[in-house]
Parts: structure tokens; sequence; C-alpha cells
């Protein structure tokens, strides 16, 4: 494997753990957020709702940006936004500044999740083997890192942009640093249209994207049903105390570290197919054993389920679409990642709204419902022309297109 690679793995693998940090600063202190802004109850998810619109905005955009500008140069810019963005939404006095700080960072956020995925795709094309679960498990990591450095900022009591300001300092010539080492797959533009064209007839096959477009959906609904009701499940329904309503949360972070740090050596062994299908039937089972706890520490058993089932599912939908359209894996994993937030969009308001009208216990078994749909869909994850692992890998190549420091 040469150096380019090597080095180009790093540097996204950084850019992921950036990522992590960042985006679990700001969800992990809305509460400071809302307070600091006056922001009310009513208007809050106005504002919550508004950053993955505009992220969707971003990952359509950088659809057609990457016909004319590669996916590292947007990454290379995009990731210093989201930076600055959230030292804005600390630094911020006015509910004007909030939207206008939370506008940019979703925007920006969308071109960086979709430019960070695009070139993790082209490089495990690269590699020849499953590499996509390691850089989502380092996202993890980074999440982790973040919510503890949130945890401080609130323990000590620190203003929003007293939490945020180190962090931005440090990471901000770290992450411009790193993205001389960006590697691209060369597939974007005129060559992607044709590619996809002479395979479908016609632009970019939506059908033929649809099974990855509903799993992602699914995916990111049980993630958000995660992030937004597991401390007020195990404390109003399962009589936990407040503070270990806390828990589910950290822990469903960790096991989701774990799970992804493992799995690319199932995927290389058993392949992506079966990975899926035993991340779906284990998270099911998590959102079952969940919704039938009968106290709270069964409830911890069935969060930890979730974050080693659902871990699998987003980074495989990328690299199964980028294996779909090997010629045309940007525009693929663009259109892709418009489904992360239409799933974060739907979970959190879903469970909360059969909640209200039934019971939380029946609300965790509809997300169960709609992951199991993945076992429908899991041939769509079967290898096209390339098998990652157990036996079938590729020769690894050194043709990687374009390194970003050469641009």
């Amino acid at each position: 494997m040469t150096d380019v690679l090597r080095r180009g793995r790093g540097s996204l693998a950084f850019s992921f753990l950036v990522q992590g940090v960042a985006f679990a600063l700001l969800v992990t202190r809305i509460p400071a957020i809302q307070d600091r802004y006056g922001v009310s109850d009513a208007l809050l998810p106005a504002f919550l709702a508004a950053v993955p619109i505009l992220a969707g905005v971003g990952s359509v955009s950088t659809e057609r940006l990457v016909k004319r500008v590669p996916p590292s140069r947007l990454l290379r810019w995009s990731q210093p936004v989201v930076l600055l963005a959230l030292l804005g939404v600390g630094a911020g006095e006015r509910m004007v500044e909030l939207g206008v700080a939370l506008a940019a960072f979703g925007l920006a956020v969308g071109v960086l999740d979709a430019s960070m995925n695009m070139l993790g795709v082209s490089l495990q094309r690269a590699y020849g083997r499953s590499i996509m679960l390691s850089f989502h498990a380092v996202f993890s990591l980074g999440g982790i890192v973040g919510a503890s450095l949130a945890w401080v900022g609130a323990h000590w009591d620190l203003a929003l942009w007293v939490s945020y300001l180190p962090v931005v300092l440090v990471l901000l010539p770290a992450v411009l640093v790193g993205s001389r080492w960006y590697v691209d797959g060369g597939d974007a533009g005129a060559a992607a249209e044709s590619d996809v064209e002479e395979k479908t007839g016609q632009g970019l096959a939506f059908k033929l994207l649809l099974p990855l477009c509903l799993v992602m959906t699914v995916a990111y609904i049980g993630d958000s049903t995660v992030s937004n009701w597991s401390a007020k499940y195990l404390q109003d329904v399962l009589g936990s105390s407040e503070q270990m309503a806390t828990v589910p949360y950290n822990v469903y972070m960790v096991t989701t570290l774990l799970g992804r740090a493992l799995g690319d050596f199932g995927v290389r062994r058993f392949g992506a197919v079966a990975v899926v299908r035993a991340g779906a039937l284990v998270a099911a089972g998590g959102f079952a054993v969940v919704a039938g706890a009968p106290g709270a520490w069964v409830g911890m058993l069935g969060f930890t389920l979730l974050g080693l089932g659902l871990c699998v599912l987003v980074p495989q939908t990328f690299a199964a679409a980028g294996r779909l359209f090997p010629g045309a894996s940007d525009a693929a994993v663009a259109r892709l990642n418009v489904f992360n937030y239409v799933g974060f969009l739907i979970g959190s308001p879903l469970v909360g709204a059969l909640g209200d009208l039934w019971s939380y216990r029946g609300a965790m078994l509809v997300p169960m419902v709609l992951v199991l749909v993945t076992l429908v869909y899991a041939r769509s994850f079967a290898a096209q022309p390339d098998r990652y692992g157990g036996g079938h890998e590729r020769p690894r190549t050194a043709d990687v297109g374009r390194g970003s420091n050469g641009l």
C-alpha cells in the first residue's frame, strides 16, 4: 500500500474525528444554547429542524459541485466553516445571530458529510477491502470526546464561547494542515454522469439507489430515537434516577464505537450482506428489549444492543452506493447522504407523537419494525464487480486519482 493512500486514510480519519467532536459539542449543549439566546420551548424545534434541512440542501449542492470541484477541496473548506459556525453559536448574543450561525453550520455540515464519505468510498475502492467502518468508528470516538468536553464545560459552568474557543483554536489549524493529504478518487464530473447514463439510460438512477436510501433513513430514525428519547424513556417509563438516565446514550456511543472498530473485519470475513443482516437483527432485538424492559437495567441492555446493531448500517450503506455506481460514487453518495437528514427529521417527532398518542413502549416497536425492513433490501449490499474480504479481495492498487496537495 502506498504512502499516498496511508496518508490519505489518516488525514480523512482525522476529519471524521473532528466532525464527531464538533457535532457532539453542538447537540449536547442545546439546553445551554437555549438559555443563552432565550429560545422558547415552542421555537426550539424550528431551530433544531433547520440544521438537518439545510444540511440536506448542502448535500444536494455537493452533488452538483463535484462535477467541477474535487471532493477533497470541498472538504478542505467546509470543515473550517463548521468549526467557525460552532464558535459563532457560542459567541452570539441575539437570536438572529444564532440563526445565522446554525444556518452556516447546517449548510457546511451537508457539504462536509457528503465529501467525507465520497473520499471514504473512493479510498475503500483503492484499498480493495472494507475500511469504511473504521472512518465512522473514528467519528463515534470524536462524538465521545466532544460529549466529554461538553460535560466539562457544563460542570464548570463555562460560557459557551469559552468551551468552544479552545477546541476551535486547536482543531482548525490541524484540519487545514491535514487536508494537504486528502486523496480524491477521480470519478466525478462527466465520467460519473456517463457511467450512470450508460448503466441506466438516465441521470443518477434513483430506482437503483432507493433501497439504500430507505435503509439510510431507517438507520437514522433508530439513531435519533436513541439520542432524543433514551434519557426520557429510562427516567419516565422505567423509573430510573435522573443521573442514571444520562447513561444509555453514553453506552450507545461506546458500543457504536466498538461495533464499528470491529465491523470491517466482519465484512472482510463474512461479506457486507451478512453483516448488515446481523446488524438489523441485533438492532431490532435491542428495540424489543427496550420496549419490554421491566426496569432500568434491562433497558440499558437494550440500548447497548442498539449501538452494536445500528452502527454498521450507515457506513455499509455508503459503501454499497460506491459499489453500485463504481464510476459515479461521488454523485451517489451525495444523493444518499440527504436521507441521513430525512431519518433524523422523522425519528424524534415520530416517537414523540406515538408516545403521546399511544405509549412510549409501543412507540419503540415502530423503529424496531422499520429496522427489520433492512432485511428485505440486504441484497442491495452485495458486491457488484468487487468483493471485499473473505478471499475475494481485489488486488490493491495505487491508482487513486488526484492527491489534494496537487490541486
